[in-house]
């Protein structure tokens, strides 16, 4: 244990969750809950026997990564701008109004303006990771309910690195205008630069070595951290570079090959981030929090559905349809996490508001998954009825 630390904590991580996920299953209970729950047991404010969850947190990060990539491959750069151009009313509107609810909550219970900013802020965003990972392949390739989750959480993307650039602002950090100016064009050339080395590199390097399957794959996997890492760079986040890189290859005829070959390892990662949540979370303040983190919780999935349903009706989807995205959308995001933990290293706001979003978000990742997984198909729901991969 004492060589191979990594290694110990990835033994503890499959190990345990290979356990808690047998349980949950004979439970009839929610996957990704049990991966939390069993992240929190073994976390440093449980049993301690995984005691550096930033470690394991930027490793899962490869997950979400490749998450983006995937869906990536599923939407043409042109049928992508025409979904975003139909959702941004609909995602503009949703965060001005979910802001106000966290904005409210922190007045409530007597934080700061700057605090009640930040939970406004943090209540905008819906996760990534919940909305689409219990998304079913069929629906995300075949059905408009996939589509129209993607461009609002890809809308919220942006939205939440604005407010991360404002934090490096107001933490003393400095944006000149000169990254401003990078910033704004960061997201148009990735997508031109994307664009032509998918047609003048990529494509004939498919074209010739399509048969060996293995340096196909390697190549995905280059071609999607690549553009990752340079939208880092770049100021974006990780996340949109990925996303960017999918598109692009997303009307390639290998495309689906692709998809495919990458699920496994999207999954492996996947599982090491949600253990990563629980992991990183200090239960000792739990109780000094637990009430407006509870209220806020149990507001984002009640208000966020009737939200997203009705602007989605107004914006002309059908009531079912409407009412599933909403549902699908209802917990707080993985960003809000980031924003919390950046706020308090920057001094912005206090330890107690930042873990009040915190175990907020941690509460509708629990909440969310279990009711979507019992009551909307998914890949990991408990009933064969639902089960759609």
């Amino acid at each position: 244990m004492q060589n191979e630390p990594l290694l110990y904590t990835i033994f503890l991580i499959f190990t345990g969750a290979a356990v808690a996920a047998t349980l949950a299953l004979y439970a009839r209970q929610a996957l990704l809950v049990s991966y939390i729950l069993l992240g929190m047991l073994f976390g440093p404010w449980g049993l301690g026997l995984v005691d550096d969850p930033e470690l394991i947190r930027g490793i899962a990060k490869i997950g979400i990564i490749m998450l983006l990539f995937l869906l990536g491959l599923d939407l043409p750069l042109r049928k992508l701008l025409q979904l975003v151009g139909e959702t941004t009313r609909v995602t503009g509107l949703s965060a001005l109004l979910f802001a106000l609810l966290g904005i409210g909550v922190g007045y409530a219970f007597g934080y700061d303006a700057t605090e009640r900013l930040l939970i406004g802020a943090a209540l905008m965003f819906s996760s990534t990771i919940i909305g689409l990972k219990l998304l079913p392949t069929t629906i995300l390739h075949h059905k408009r309910t996939g589509e129209i989750i993607v461009s609002i959480l890809l809308l919220q993307d942006l939205i939440a690195i604005l407010i991360l650039l404002l934090l490096e602002f107001q933490g003393g950090g400095e944006i000149g205008a000169g990254r401003m100016l990078l910033l704004a064009l960061a997201l148009p050339g990735l997508l031109l630069l994307a664009g032509g080395l998918e047609r003048w590199v990529l494509q004939p390097l498919i074209r010739r070595f399509d048969t060996i399957q293995e340096y196909i794959f390697l190549l995905a996997i280059g071609w999607c951290l690549g553009f990752a890492e340079l939208a880092g760079v770049l100021g974006l986040s990780h996340e949109i570079g990925a996303f960017i890189a999918g598109v692009a290859l997303a009307a390639s005829p290998i495309a689906l090959f692709i998809a495919e070959s990458l699920k496994p390892l999207r999954d492996f990662f996947l599982i090491i981030f949600f253990f990563s949540l629980g992991a990183g979370f200090d239960l000792g303040i739990l109780g000094a929090v637990f009430v407006p983190a509870l209220l806020l919780a149990a507001l984002s999935m009640l208000v966020k559905p009737l939200v997203f349903r009705f602007l989605l009706q107004q914006a002309g989807e059908s009531r079912e349809r409407a009412g599933e995205i909403g549902v699908r959308l209802g917990q707080i995001s993985e960003f809000s996490l980031l924003i919390a933990v950046l706020a308090f290293d920057q001094q912005v706001i206090g330890r107690e508001a930042s873990y009040l979003v915190q175990a907020a978000t941690l509460l509708t990742f629990i909440a969310s998954s279990y009711f979507i997984v019992l009551r909307y198909p998914t890949p990991i729901a408990v009933s064969e009825r639902l089960r759609r991969n």
